[in-house]
């Protein structure tokens, strides 16, 4: 099995420890990015995981793309060129002050590609899924039309597709995202979102849901991954749940709708304290692939892709570094975090 994933591979600048910026007189230096943390994800499950982009060929970008070769991600299909990495810059929030980040990704090299950067005929050739989020195409109508066009490439040649809508209000307005989202959705598969992007791009809103009181509507859910579903004639619907107490505490869980058997799967919910937040989607995304591609009930697809999803947020960094045995452990009940010996 293949998947290839394409969007921004960034460079990640953050204080250490919980300091703020205008304190810190040193950051920590590493790389993330949503589809390239799905695929550092499905490469550590063993899932043959390629991520395309345009990254410059001088040495922040050859470390961007080492990053993700030490994982064991392909990146035989990023093409180099462009001047410069997109950085984003990340303050950890804790207890009730919350996380801040800060783009500067303007006139980045994945953001200022061309349709001829990508022969997507040739990538997706022996592929089985395709993974982008909308953080992709709001870099720029230039950058959306790349993401149509491997979306058709990608259906004509019979590849499953998935997308976050990941909704980033600071990159586009919503009334941007929901006319280029919508155009995108038509050749998607399987859409995955949390609790406010279907808000934000579709104004598909949950009944009886407050997300800063953390107040979740189960049936409310099921509403929106419905007419999601109804709209765009998805296969499946995987909303995450975050129940946000502060920064450091929150309820994590998540449901995932069936359309074709009509069935609304619910996970187990788990208390997290967290030590790192940023890519906690992205590690869903890539469980979630993985069950489906391995075929197991929407149940079990949805305990996996939590139970990944969780783990990741004990981790620092984008990336998830967990492996299938540990990630089944904790979705089978076993969160107990006691040493192993």
């Amino acid at each position: 099995m293949r998947v290839v994933t394409f969007g921004e591979l960034m460079l990640r600048l953050q204080p250490f420890n919980y300091d703020r910026f205008i304190q810190t007189d040193k950051v920590q230096f590493t790389f993330g990015g949503g589809e390239a943390n799905v695929s550092v994800s499905l490469a550590n499950y063993g899932i043959d995981s390629a991520f395309v982009t345009k990254l410059p060929a001088h040495a922040i970008g050859q470390s961007a793309v080492n990053s993700l070769r030490r994982y064991g991600v392909d990146v035989s299909k990023i093409t180099r060129g462009g001047e410069r990495v997109g950085i984003y810059f990340n303050e950890k929030g804790a207890s009730q002050r919350a996380s801040v980040c800060i783009y500067d990704r303007a006139n980045s090299a994945i953001a200022k590609a061309s349709e001829s950067d990508f022969d997507w005929d040739n990538i997706f050739d022996g592929v089985d899924w395709f993974h982008f989020t909308g953080i992709t195409p709001a870099l720029g109508e230039n950058v959306a039309q790349i993401c149509h066009t491997a979306c058709k490439v990608a259906k004509s040649k019979g590849v499953k597709i998935s997308c976050d809508l990941n909704y980033r209000g600071k990159l586009w307005t919503r009334e941007q995202a929901g006319k280029t989202m919508a155009e995108l959705c038509k050749y998607v598969d399987v859409c995955i979102c949390n609790e406010e992007d279907a808000k934000d791009v579709f104004g598909i809103q949950a009944e009886d849901t407050d997300l800063n009181a953390g107040k979740v509507n189960r049936e409310g859910y099921k509403s929106v991954a419905r007419q999601l579903a109804e709209r765009f004639g998805f296969e499946y619907v995987g909303i995450t749940l975050r129940e946000s107490r502060s920064a450091s505490d929150n309820g994590w869980s998540a449901m995932l709708y069936d359309v074709k058997a009509g069935e609304y799967a619910f996970s187990k919910k788990y208390d997290l304290h967290i030590v790192d937040r940023v890519g906690g989607g992205d590690s869903f995304a890539g469980g979630l692939i993985y069950s489906l591609l391995n075929g197991k009930t929407t149940q079990d697809s949805i305990e996996f892709a939590t139970a990944a999803s969780a783990l990741k947020h004990s981790i620092e960094g984008d990336y998830n570094m967990v492996s299938v045995a540990e990630v089944e452990k904790l979705a089978k009940g076993d969160g107990s975090g006691r040493i192993q010996r």
